[in-house]
């Protein structure tokens, strides 16, 4: 194994100089990075990946990031909320298959205050006690992370996007404040929540060297989730123009990231999986071990574009069975397991 693939295997911890030779080699160390990451995952997890079902209930936003399809800016897009019935029937849906996380996403909608989203949370968790649920609803102040935690939600996804505050400001505009975002991590995982975090690979502006700077953010961060996908140019956005990131840059990050983090719960990105049809495949054989299907409803589902993407509306029945399907020949299979970080092998469920 390569001498510093095998340090960061051993130590879990790199200095930024040895992150960006990493880097510069991704190319040919591609192959031997994913074969490290799929055997230390498989210690780990064995060959079980765990499924959680995405329910987008919210495309307004208050902010105006470039690349994202959901920006304030774009008028382009049909603005849409679902009701607390039609959440709950998605929750349903998902746990009718096997679901045992339901993952709330949206834009930074300001109409969901915590008098709105408390309610909701309890009655998620009453319905389904045996359930996770997980936030991805941006920054919010502490007081109301505290509320939603008290009122059953364990698990919270905020990307930090990038660990370079200049490209920070370049991508997210003056509206939003590099330092606010990391100071919102590390308070979501002061109260408790398993938090999760994340970067884009090869956003417009980005260098290997930022990149770097992502993996020693995330050395330091510990997350018990992780987000890593390529970008993808939304046609709506300033960077519709502009070429999607690079598929084998973006696995070979997602197995770094698993020799760093052995336990971490890694998902096969969707944006990953739209740029190479083979994506989930790939991602599982690079460390990967998670999917995280749709429940959202068809008129929202084909308004809540961060990026351009297809959405065939099939049920999740039929797209749980095609990724069994795909990873089955592999050797893993879904397990219907909530799926708890733990920072060991005991104790998960």
């Amino acid at each position: 194994m390569h001498p510093l693939l095998e340090k960061l295997a051993e130590a879990r911890k790199l200095s930024l100089e040895e992150w960006s030779r990493l880097l510069a080699c991704h190319r040919e160390l591609l192959h031997e990075a994913g074969e490290a990451a799929r055997a230390v995952c498989v210690e780990n997890f064995g060959h079980s990946v765990f499924y959680r079902g995405i329910i987008e209930f919210s495309n307004h936003c208050k902010n105006g990031c470039r690349y994202c399809g959901l920006q304030a800016e774009n008028s382009q897009r049909t603005r849409m909320r679902l009701t607390e019935s039609e959440i709950l029937d998605a929750c349903r849906e998902g746990f009718s298959n096997g679901v045992m996380t339901f993952v709330l996403q949206s834009g930074e909608d300001a109409y969901y205050t915590d008098e709105r989203l408390v309610p909701l949370l309890r009655h998620i968790r009453e319905e389904f006690p045996d359930c996770a649920v997980t936030l991805s609803i941006g920054e919010r102040g502490s007081e109301s992370l505290k509320s939603l935690f008290a009122a059953g939600a364990r698990r919270y996804l905020l990307r930090h996007e990038t660990a370079n505050p200049l490209l920070y400001r370049d991508l997210h505009g003056a509206r939003q404040s590099f330092w606010e975002r990391i100071h919102c991590l590390y308070t979501l995982k002061a109260i408790g929540y398993q938090t999760g975090c994340g970067m884009m690979i090869g956003v417009p502006g980005q260098k290997l060297s930022d990149i770097a700077l992502d993996l020693q953010f995330i050395q330091a961060f510990r997350p018990e989730m992780l987000g890593i996908g390529p970008f993808i140019p939304n046609s709506q956005t300033e960077f519709a123009g502009c070429s999607p990131g690079d598929a084998e840059l973006t696995l070979y990050v997602m197995s770094l990231c698993r020799l760093l983090l052995p336990r971490v719960l890694l998902p096969a990105t969707t944006a990953l999986r739209t740029l190479i049809p083979e994506g989930l495949a790939r991602a599982l054989l690079h460390g990967c071990n998670v999917v995280m299907p749709s429940l959202t409803p068809g008129p929202m589902k084909n308004n809540y574009k961060l990026y351009d993407k297809s959405t065939e509306q099939r049920t999740l029945a039929t797209t749980l069975e095609e990724f069994q399907a795909e990873i089955r020949p592999m050797g893993y299979s879904l397990v219907r397991r909530r799926g708890d970080f733990s920072p060991d092998k005991e104790g998960e469920s």
